[in-house]
């Protein structure tokens, strides 16, 4: 156990370290130059037709789901527990300027997110049930050659176990946790039992959803992600009207902290601009998925005739999750004036206590029924990228509902498990899916940089014909 704990601390300290960043936010700028910056020169664009565009009607052709449907089960598995505690955790370890380092990767991640997207439906196939399959597994098979299949079978394996850490114990844990704590300070209860019914409720819910397949999948988030949002962010913006006076100093103690935070959290230990770098840094990619290759599988089975008005939907993608509900999660902390141990770890009890300030009780009330939510979302999608890359592996469909069967049974072993060692070891893994990806990433940027040039090109000269 204990080389166990060795080995994956070295790795963590690798990928989700300084070297893993630097690759992850490097990847972003390069393609934000050879792009020409599209998500800033296009953004009115992007904007209009992707969230724009949610209210059309669009029926998905078979083994499809329709564009927003699977920019929804990436937003499901983005928008997830890190949203809420996470960021409280960077804040309180990185001091309000990891905030702004936040923003800074969420930039540059927008147009990584965008050349994944665009890879994965310009290399996807079908498979033998008839339904579009791709990812960083496909495009790094077919993009570079049978040579570096190795690569992509790589990638593949990471996912397969990644999707039973990051992407099911810990969700279900922060559930029953967040769920069972709120009730417990209302009336008291046995938590172990009510963790179990948690765990057993959730998981007979997910294996009704998964039963009716990919448009089940993107059918459930396409409801869930838009109730889910709206409910945290006209949440969170109360909180940010009802202490409006606060945003001057805020935005000063971001700005100011990102370069120097101890003249913003004085004496705090450990708090430096390189931790605020880094835990803004790592909170941004981490949250938005910028550069791990998961999202690509849910875009992969988007019905669309274009590979980069998808990656559209990548930009949008990283802008909702980490630029609008980030950002609303750490003003909230930041404006409501609660109270931050800085150096020291938070959690989602941090956020709490700042909806605490506005709503009273109700405000873990919210927390929970949020964590719940997102937290949820995020399973079913990591079930589906799980899924995805054990059929690659195995190379039949036929692994399908065995991998669902064990991923439901898990989520009932995540309710009632303690998860130090799981969280770091999903962590690790989590991040290991990013190397395999991010070197596809650029071994294929000519071909993404090729179709970019001529789709926007083609955008450009459609608006001169109209005027």
């Amino acid at each position: 156990m204990e080389l166990i704990v060795k080995v994956n601390s070295f790795l963590n300290g690798i990928v989700m370290g300084w070297p893993g960043m630097i690759l992850l936010v490097g990847t972003g700028v390069y393609y934000t130059f050879r792009c020409g910056g599209i998500q800033f020169k296009w953004f009115g664009y992007i904007m209009k037709n992707t969230i724009g565009k949610i209210f059309e009607k669009k029926e998905a052709g078979e083994g499809a789901v329709t564009p927003f449907q699977a920019v929804c089960t990436a937003l499901a598995a983005t928008v997830g527990t890190g949203n809420i505690a996470g960021v409280t955790g960077a804040i309180a370890l990185g001091g309000p300027g990891a905030v702004f380092w936040m923003w800074i990767s969420a930039l540059f991640g927008m147009c990584t997110k965008f050349a994944e997207v665009t890879l994965a439906i310009h290399f996807r196939e079908r498979n033998d049930k008839g339904d579009w399959v791709g990812g960083p597994m496909y495009y790094i098979s077919k993009g570079l050659g049978k040579n570096w299949k190795w690569l992509g079978s790589l990638f593949a394996l990471f996912g397969m176990l990644a999707a039973f850490g990051i992407g099911n114990m810990t969700q279900i844990n922060s559930i029953v946790t967040s769920i069972s704590g709120t009730i417990n300070s209302f009336t008291p209860i046995n938590v172990n039992t009510a963790n179990l019914i948690i765990g057993i409720i959730v998981a007979i819910f997910c294996g009704i959803v998964l039963i009716g397949g990919l448009k089940r999948i993107g059918q459930v988030t396409e409801k869930l992600v838009p109730f889910m949002a709206v409910i945290y962010i006209l949440s969170a913006l109360i909180i940010f009207f009802a202490h409006i006076g606060n945003i001057g100093n805020v935005l000063r103690s971001i700005f100011v902290g990102a370069f120097t935070p101890s003249a913003v959290v004085g004496g705090a230990a450990g708090v430096t601009i390189s931790a605020a770098v880094k835990r803004g840094v790592g909170r941004g990619v981490f949250s938005n998925e910028a550069g791990l290759g998961s999202a690509p599988i849910a875009h992969a089975a988007a019905d669309t005739d274009s590979a980069v008005r998808q990656g559209c939907f990548g930009v949008f993608e990283v802008f909702a999750d980490t630029i609008v509900i980030c950002t609303l999660t750490a003003f909230a902390v930041l404006m409501s004036g609660t109270p931050i141990n800085f150096g020291q770890a938070a959690g989602a009890d941090l956020t709490i206590a700042a909806f605490g300030t506005t709503f009273g009780r109700v405000g873990g009330i919210i927390i929970s029924v949020g964590l719940t939510l997102f937290a949820t979302s995020t399973i079913l999608s990591w079930c589906l990228y799980g899924t995805r890359c054990a059929e690659f592996l195995f190379k039949t469909t036929k692994i399908i509902k065995p991998y669902q069967v064990i991923f439901c049974l898990i989520i009932v072993l995540g309710a009632v498990t303690e998860l130090s060692l799981v969280w770091d070891i999903a962590d690790t893994l989590n991040g290991l899916m990013a190397l395999p990806n991010l070197v596809g990433l650029l071994a294929l940027s000519p071909i993404v940089i090729k179709l970019t040039r001529e789709y926007f090109n083609g955008v450009r000269l459609g608006e001169s014909n109209r005027k």
